[in-house]
């Protein structure tokens, strides 16, 4: 095989290069010599020269050599590899354009373009290698090394002991490639010990008198640490220390120990001092098994100075002890089958909102509740099993526990094919689902009707008992004062089948006909708790209030009982889409209608307890819905149109444009979302009049860099929109970002007395291939709406800052820093706005550890926050 002779040497400069039959023929020829004087090993590794590298491959214990020529010194009693050598043997190569055996050291030397490629992948350079004859021992002088995780070390002068120790005296060490413009130029970071030792066994790096280094400078002394080298993924030890400071908690320390007890499972203790308040432990146990993973953490703090939190109900008052403990799991039954869960407990509400970086969901900001669930589910080739088990925990101010819900429910779904010349010519396809719902409440939950004289702040009646919602007449209706039932005091089971059938006929002209039948049936057991009630106290004047769960029967009708009802309907859609190809791309118009009949009124009984179909938003996504109202504790009644159509333009460029709007009609019989009931929800929807409000929603994608959408709610008398939601995104490669818009019209019989709009703002720029800025801010649009003599906030117009970022940052193969600012307003529910501020500062450097520090500023106060 050819060989590239090297530049250097003076064998080299006085032969010319031979051809490969030449070689092989002196080679023989060095081999009987060699077996002649007794020459050994690099001697009798030279008659095996030939093929060295795949040689090694099948007879890794013995040492073979690749070289242009061997010179035999009788004198010195050496035997030298000349030109371009290299040495195999048990994995590693040393190559160099000389290596010099001593039989009488039995040491070998390697000089002029020396390395060493180690069994691993590893790779060390030198300007000499002095080893032992075995490669486990020796001495490296100007050493270079470059492991596979792409880390370096240095050192004028390193040591190799026991094949897997390396010495590094006056060593360094980073994970960032040398600059290739100029490789004299320092890294951005390094570490410059006195002396480094690397332990591949161990795969631990040791640091003697070290100096962390960024740009050349010295910015930080350690006279002792370790760390795990790259290889390591997990490592018993202490983890990198973090610094908190919070304007309630003080400076903070927190020092992260990790123990990794087996390859499938760990504990990490993070004890934390605070200043002002003292000791603070986090726990998490982490186990990986065969079909699935789980982990428990449980952290606290017995606090020295709990009176530097607000007063209950604004907060922990004089609470001690505090903490919570959450576990999430999952495991695979089969293929089929798996089962979870997911458990949060708190001592107190205000816990996550306190102690933050304590919150499994990451940040406490808008989470207004910590619902724990476990589950078993089952996904088959045409069906769902899910069985789930709910617990809530109120974390808003408001919440009042006794209030939220336990819950069990069982959902099953069902695909069946039905082929037609088995079914009489019938065929389409049948679908059946099921619904066991189960909860439990101790307390009724009100809210009021929204009119003059309520707070949208506080979301109360003025003057207000402390912080809870409560109504003036304690019944449905429409008027302000008049009261929503969110939630009932009691027990409630209720069972729903769903049967539905459809198929799809084309007709010779394209046009799609869909006939469809369906059928549910519900049965409900209900007893209310007649007897609880619950007392709010303002903290301010000791005025009181009491909410009785007795009131839920002015909602509901009978407080205990078995009802049922069955509702069958049958219905026919029509499309019929129309193609049109242009120069600029294709276009399809499809024109939709619907119809569906109902009996006017359900088939049996039913109660008004609304506890799953609370939310109901009309628009483009359920305009064609055979029944709108979300959950199963509604359904429509009567005969019903739905109409309107969809256009696609397909851009010959890869973009397009989707528009799609309509219209729902109550055709026939009683029009269910004209009437008042125990959360009015369909007295606001854009249903509750004979032809409803427009839908509608327009996509805008012309360009693979720009998104558009806009989505709305129009009415009908003036094509004003009394929902409009609005995203936006881009993306210049360097530069992107989005612009998110809402904007909902007031909903008093709902509890919304002032309009809801915001305005959000994101974008990321990148300065330079490493450098960027990100930044983001939210407006609350809506408070421009608010009384200033009820809510005591300055109308700062609609520009009023709800949450605000700032960041910069720079990232590269080895290092990573963020430094960003963030600004939140929260209402905890006094009328008073907090302002959250935290400025973090967070830096990463590969292989080696990571730094964060974190100061949070939680400013409130007996006034409001002008802005």
């Amino acid at each position: 095989m050819g060989r590239r002779m090297s530049p250097t040497g003076f064998a080299d400069a006085l032969r010319p290069r031979w051809r490969a039959g030449a070689r092989l023929a002196l080679l023989a020829l060095c081999a009987l010599v060699c077996a002649w004087l007794g020459l050994d090993p690099l001697a009798q590794a030279v008659a095996q020269a030939s093929g060295g590298a795949a040689q090694a491959q099948k007879q890794p214990d013995k040492m073979f050599v690749e070289a242009d020529q061997l010179v035999y010194d009788k004198d010195k009693n050496t035997v030298s590899a000349v030109g371009n050598a290299r040495i195999y043997y048990q994995g590693r190569t040393l190559q160099a354009d000389r290596v010099i055996y001593d039989r009488n050291t039995q040491r070998l030397y390697a000089e002029g373009h020396a390395k060493m490629i180690n069994k691993d992948g590893n790779v060390i350079y030198g300007d000499r290698f002095d080893m032992t004859k075995d490669f486990r021992e020796g001495f490296v002088e100007s050493l270079r090394s470059t492991t596979t995780q792409k880390t370096y070390f240095s050192a004028p002068h390193a040591e190799i002991t026991q094949g897997a120790i390396s010495v590094y005296n006056k060593g360094t060490y980073t994970a960032c490639a040398a600059c290739a413009d100029n490789p004299l130029k320092p890294p951005l970071w390094r570490v410059r010990a006195k002396r480094i030792i690397h332990n591949n066994d161990e795969h631990m790096i040791y640091y003697t008198d070290a100096w962390l280094e960024f740009l050349g400078l010295p910015i930080a002394y350690v006279p002792v640490f370790s760390s795990p080298d790259p290889t390591v993924k997990r490592k018993s030890g202490i983890l990198m220390p973090e610094t908190i400071s919070s304007s309630e908690l003080g400076f903070g320390v927190e020092v992260p120990v990790f123990w990794a007890m087996a390859p499938n499972y760990d504990l990490t203790w993070t004890p934390t001092y605070f200043v002002n308040e003292g000791f603070y432990n986090d726990f998490e146990w982490r186990h990986r098994l065969a079909n699935g993973n789980y982990f428990i953490r449980a952290n606290g703090i017995y606090e020295t100075n709990p009176s530097l939190f607000p007063a209950s109900p604004y907060g922990s008052g004089n609470n001690r002890f505090r903490g919570s403990i959450s576990s999430q799991g999952e495991f695979q039954l089969d293929k089929y089958w798996k089962y979870g869960w997911n458990l949060t407990a708190l001592t107190d509400k205000w816990y996550f909102w306190d102690y933050p970086f304590a919150n499994p969901l990451g940040s406490s900001y808008y989470y207004s509740e910590a619902v724990s669930d476990a589950y078993l589910t089952g996904q088959g080739d045409n069906s769902y099993f899910d069985l789930r088990g709910f617990h809530f925990e109120g974390l808003d101010p408001r919440d009042i526990q006794e209030t939220q819900p336990n819950v069990l429910v069982l959902d099953y779904n069902r695909l069946f094919d039905l082929d037609p010349a088995k079914t009489h010519g019938i065929g389409g396809d049948v679908q059946a689902d099921f619904n066991l719902t189960s909860l439990s409440e101790q307390l009724a939950s009100y809210s009021p009707v929204a009119g003059p004289g309520f707070n949208p702040q506080t979301q109360l009646f003025d003057p207000a008992v402390g912080l809870y919602e409560y109504c003036q007449n304690y019944r449905p209706g429409t008027n302000a004062g008049d009261c929503l039932l969110r939630g009932i005091g009691g027990e409630q089971t209720r069972t729903t089948a769903d049967v539905s059938w459809q198929r799809k006929f084309v007709d010779p002209i394209g046009g799609a006909w869909t006939p469809f039948a369906f059928a549910r049936l519900n049965g409900e057991w209900l007893d209310l708790n007649t007897s609880n009630s619950f007392t709010a106290t303002n903290p301010n004047d000791a005025a009181s209030y009491t909410f009785f769960n007795s009131n839920q029967t002015n909602f509901v009708g009978q407080a205990s009982g078995v009802q049922g009802y069955v509702m069958p309907g049958i219905g026919l859609e029509y499309r019929y889409p129309i193609l049109v190809n242009t120069k600029l791309g294709s276009l399809v118009v499809e024109p939709i209608g619907q119809i569906i009949a109902r009996p006017n009124n359900l088939i049996g009984s039913n109660s008004l307890v609304n506890m799953d179909s609370q939310s109901l938003v009309f628009d483009e996504s359920n305009l064609f819905a055979w029944n709108k109202y979300s959950g199963y504790d509604q359904f429509e009644t009567g005969t019903r149109a739905n109409y309107g159509g969809q256009a696609t333009f397909n851009l010959n460029n890869g973009g397009y444009v989707n528009v799609i709007a309509g219209q729902s009609r109550q055709v026939a019989g009683p029009n269910g979302f004209d009437q008042p009931s125990a959360v009015n929800n369909g007295l606001a929807s854009g249903l509750q009049t004979t032809a409803s409000d427009y839908v509608g929603a327009v996509t805008v994608a012309p360009i693979p860099w720009l998104d558009f959408t806009a989505k709305g709610l129009f009415n009908t008398q003036n094509f004003v929109p009394d929902r409009l939601d609005i995203a936006s995104a881009f993306n210049l490669g360097a530069w992107t970002g989005g612009v998110d818009f809402a904007n909902y019209q007031a909903q008093p019989i709902l509890g919304y007395y002032v309009p809801r709009e915001g305005l959000s703002l994101n974008s990321r720029y990148q300065l330079t291939p490493h450098y960027f800025l990100q930044g983001s801010v939210t407006f609350d649009m809506s408070r421009q709406y608010y009384p200033p003599s009820l809510t005591g906030f300055t109308n700062a117009g609609p520009w009023a800052i709800a949450s605000e970022s700032l960041g910069a940052g720079y990232t590269d193969d080895c290092t990573s820093l963020l430094v960003n600012y963030s600004s939140v307003y929260e209402d905890i529910g006094t009328g008073t706005l907090v302002h959250n501020q935290i400025f973090m500062v967070q830096l990463q450097l590969r292989s080696l550890g990571d730094a964060k520090y974190q100061q949070t500023t939680y400013a409130n106060g007996a006034q409001p926050i002008d802005r």
